[in-house]
């Protein structure tokens, strides 16, 4: 059974609203519209899933992610440069997700799109972002930063797709 909300009725389910992929290991993220996730690998075209990532060797992700939430409250602690950093896919994760928190997917599977996910851990940032997004992107984020997910099933998703949890 699918459930389509992580919360009551009277809220929107909870949605896909960018989607940001990076070829390589500090190279700037990318805004793309729709990506195909690749079972055991990550995002077709992102450093990841190419075994490019800065972490790859000790402490990768398949794919990342971060809730409007987190970026909310690192908008409230940031200044205007990081903001601007923030709105162009500075805190270099691949999805972001409005509508719910991580803590709601916490050990749960989920589909966005085509493509099932699982949740794995949670991903705070470190100091390396400060070095290849903007000097202070790291204390602005803070803890509550996103969370590393894995591709369960292939399949290709959109901004804009809906968040479903599988019960």
């Amino acid at each position: 059974m699918w459930l389509s909300r992580l919360f009551d009725s009277k809220q929107e389910s909870p949605r896909l609203t960018a989607i940001y992929i990076s070829v390589s290991a500090g190279q700037p993220m990318q805004s793309v519209n729709s990506v195909s996730a690749i079972a055991g690998k990550g995002l077709d075209g992102d450093r990841y899933a190419r075994q490019k990532g800065f972490y790859q060797s000790v402490d990768s992700c398949e794919v990342t992610m971060i809730t409007q939430n987190e970026l909310d409250y690192a908008e409230k602690r940031a200044s205007t440069a990081i903001k601007q950093q923030l709105a162009m896919g500075g805190h270099r994760r691949n999805f972001v997700i409005a509508g719910s928190d991580v803590k709601q997917l916490a050990g749960k599977s989920f589909t966005i799109g085509e493509a099932v996910f699982r949740f794995h851990k949670p991903r705070p940032h470190c100091a390396y972002i400060d070095r290849v997004s903007a000097k202070g992107m790291c204390k602005a984020l803070g803890k509550h930063s996103g969370a590393c997910i894995e591709v369960v099933t292939s399949g290709k998703l959109s901004v804009g797709d809906e968040v479903r949890v599988i019960q």
